[in-house]
């Protein structure tokens, strides 16, 4: 069903059709809750220090958590402490908790774990992230910025930058769920707080940054070390991939020049069991980096050769000139010890 809707969504078909007198009940809902924020009717807690929000206006993976791990990694080199706040989607568990490097995953979430160990910034995850940056900021009180992964309709947070991720789905049918893609109505959310718009594929639909997105050229396996890509050409291979768009991974490594046996596309955020992959014992079998945070730590895997391909992402470099002008105003050294008060407020 959820393939049916995802290929309606691209063509306006019957079925959109059918659909869209409810996806205009949720536009308007969508509207009228945003309406209450601004109007203070429903709270919206703002925090001292600047937070960007890192989000999707369409549903399903755009490249938001790579973005993120990029975002803490430029902040990072320019001397700033940067943590990281996130719902945790599909944890176990509702309250505040600190992701640490020995944090089991089914606590903190498949990307949770995978910024931190990416990073290694401060993360904390929470069912409300404004609960997720009080525990944040209590615990590392010297944070300058935060970075939210996911969240952009989130309104109960106010943020500073809103950044909205897009792939070469664009906006599919421009039509709202269930009859569409999209969270929010668009255009109209563009000019509703957002500040930056970045594509991740390859045909950006509309204006905004670029970034590219391609494969290392090495895999890694649990233990840290490392093998290199050309080193696996020629190998029969298995491949498995739990992300929203698991064949954008296996036509990246074959693009590399890999032989892909076989290949297991997975749901995003896959609750991965003990027994899913014993019928590959002997096998190298290549993975995600979201997958590896769960499966390198799962008993039973001595007898497969798993290998994390990781991917490197590449905002061009006008994205981050964008980025560091929106913040440059937020972060003098008179506002960095005051209340935040600039910045977007849900208008």
């Amino acid at each position: 069903m959820k393939q049916l809707l995802q290929k309606v969504w691209l063509t306006r078909g019957w079925l959109a059709c059918l659909l869209w007198p409810v996806a205009q009940i949720h536009g308007l809902a969508v509207r009228l809750r945003l309406a209450l924020y601004r109007g203070g009717f429903l709270p919206s807690e703002r925090f001292r220090v600047p937070v960007i929000v890192v989000g999707n206006v369409v549903a399903g993976g755009a490249g938001k958590t790579p973005l993120v791990m990029a975002l803490v990694k430029h902040l990072q080199a320019q001397g700033w402490q940067v943590g990281v706040v996130s719902r945790g989607y599909g944890r176990i568990g509702h309250a505040s908790l600190e992701v640490r490097p020995e944090t089991p995953v089914h606590k903190s979430g498949d990307e949770p774990a995978l910024i931190k160990r990416a990073t290694g910034a401060p993360v904390f995850v929470a069912s409300r992230r404004a609960e997720a940056l009080r525990s944040l900021l209590a615990a590392y009180p010297a944070t300058a910025i935060v970075v939210c992964d996911d969240g952009l309709q989130h309104y109960a947070l106010q943020r500073d930058i809103e950044i909205a991720v897009f792939d070469d789905r664009g906006v599919g049918n421009g039509w709202l769920l269930p009859a569409g893609p999209l969270r929010e109505p668009w255009p109209e959310r563009r000019h509703q707080g957002l500040h930056l718009v970045l594509h991740t594929g390859q045909k950006p639909a509309f204006e905004g940054f670029t970034s590219s997105r391609q494969l290392a050229d090495r895999a890694v396996a649990a233990d840290g070390s490392q093998v290199a890509l050309t080193a696996l050409r020629g190998q029969p291979l298995v491949a498995l991939a739990g992300i929203a768009s698991p064949e954008v991974f296996f036509a990246m490594l074959r693009a590399r020049g890999l032989t892909l046996e076989k290949t297991i596309p997975l749901p995003d955020h896959h609750d991965f069991k003990n027994g899913d992959l014993t019928g590959y014992a002997g096998q190298t079998v290549l993975c995600t980096e979201k997958d590896a945070v769960k499966l390198f730590h799962m008993p039973g895997l001595a007898q497969l050769h798993l290998l994390a391909v990781p991917l490197t992402f590449s905002p061009e470099p006008d994205f981050f000139a964008a980025l560091d002008e929106l913040l440059a105003p937020m972060l003098s050294s008179k506002l960095s010890q005051l209340p935040s008060t600039h910045g977007h407020q849900i208008t």
